[in-house]
């Protein structure tokens, strides 16, 4: 039997080869087959959550309730101090340093990137704009956020702190954050389907002990990731709590 591995979309373009050479590594550890799909968008990853297409998948805190409390996905391991936190950014001739400078009608840009995005509507509340006055431009990623903030296509872009962080120096001095979550609680994480139960203890002990191997070592720091660390279904669930609070 051949597994199939899914990425969430929201991942860096340029860390393709990275996620291959990762698959390449866990399936000769593991001893099984297994198949790395990268989906073109969540409307696609969610699509094959429908088909069934899905056993492995390294998960966005967004997608999380559904994976787990709707299709029975069960937590495995989630990357040591790697949190999902988000940045609000403006031009640096914007005008725009906090939160009460945003006007109406806000132009937004973000990239297809659920709990950045539903995170950074948060923190623009107290800005106290009405929805209807919001207008939410799309793009294929970071990068082309922080191009239509300095191109004057939008006053504010909702990035991954992460990813901000990591955009060119170049870019970045154009550009000035004006707020960022300190939530600490959120994070992706890597979680089996129940057709693949019976390799829990299997499947964690590969993730945990990675970055003990010479090779596996090299693979994680090519994903940004410093070395797996368990998570237990209580801390899926905890976090799906925290999620739906947000949202809320």
């Amino acid at each position: 039997m051949t597994y199939q591995l899914a990425i969430s979309p929201d991942f860096k373009p340029e860390l393709i080869s990275d996620w291959f050479i990762f698959n390449t590594w866990f399936q000769r550890q593991w001893g099984q087959g297994v198949h790395l799909e990268l989906h073109q968008g969540f409307d696609e990853q969610h699509q094959a959550l429908n088909d069934k297409k899905i056993d492995i998948i390294y998960a966005n805190p967004y997608d999380m309730s559904r994976l787990v409390r709707e299709e029975g996905f069960i937590a495995i391991a989630k990357p040591f101090q790697k949190p999902d936190e988000a940045v609000i950014a403006s031009h640096i001739d914007s005008g725009i340093q906090s939160l009460d400078q945003l006007t109406a009608p806000l132009t937004i840009a973000q990239a297809d990137s659920p709990d950045v995005n539903t995170i950074g509507m948060i923190m623009i509340e107290p800005a106290d704009i009405d929805p209807a006055d919001i207008i939410v431009k799309g793009a294929p990623s970071y990068v082309s956020v922080a191009k239509q903030l300095i191109n004057g296509d939008a006053q504010i872009g909702f990035f991954l702190a992460e990813a901000f962080n990591e955009l060119s120096r170049l870019v970045k001095k154009q550009l000035q954050p004006v707020i960022s979550s300190q939530i600490h609680m959120i994070h992706h994480a890597l979680l089996l389907s129940p057709n693949c139960s019976e390799h829990i203890n299997t499947v964690r002990e590969i993730l945990l002990s990675m970055h003990q191997d010479a090779r596996g070592n090299e693979i994680l720091k090519g994903l940004g990731i410093e070395y797996w660390e368990p998570m237990e279904q209580e801390d899926a669930e905890f976090m799906v709590d925290l999620m739906d609070t947000l949202i809320t």
